[in-house]
């Protein structure tokens, strides 16, 4: 399958649809996740049009897995969680539901159970919050 350069994805690169931006470079982009299943979901994305993980330029993967790290260690001293999950999912049998390229960076804390991945979105004013946290725990 190829490249939809129509995907949510693509329009929030493109600043069609508007994000609460954690964290941006030269060849990525980390924002919350609109409907988060845990406090602090972060999504990071390249900027190159890749389907997903089995269609990627493995030299881009290095830039993404940077931002993974960095967004990872700031979620969770921002939301002083326990421990991060990473997620990625590749094709609609691994349940990929959007078709760009993207790892789910999710601080958890122990006992407390995931979210449903409702379709329901979360209160823009909490997701703009959650971003200022993750943001200032990159700059320190």
């Amino acid at each position: 399958m190829s490249y939809d350069a129509n995907n949510i994805f693509a329009k929030i690169l493109r600043a069609e649809i508007p994000c609460h931006k954690v964290y941006e470079d030269e060849h990525t982009l980390a924002f919350m996740d609109v409907m988060p299943q845990a406090d602090g979901h972060t999504l990071v994305i390249p900027k190159m049009p890749f389907r997903n993980l089995l269609d990627a330029d493995p030299k881009a993967l290095g830039s993404l897995m940077t931002t993974v790290h960095k967004v990872a260690n700031a979620a969770k001293r921002a939301f002083g969680a326990d421990g991060v999950l990473i997620q990625q999912f590749n094709e609609p049998a691994a349940g990929q539901t959007v078709f760009h390229l993207h790892v789910h960076v999710l601080p958890r804390h122990e006992g407390v159970p995931l979210r449903p991945h409702s379709g329901k979105m979360a209160d823009h004013a909490v997701l703009a919050e959650h971003a200022a946290r993750i943001t200032a725990a990159l700059a320190s």
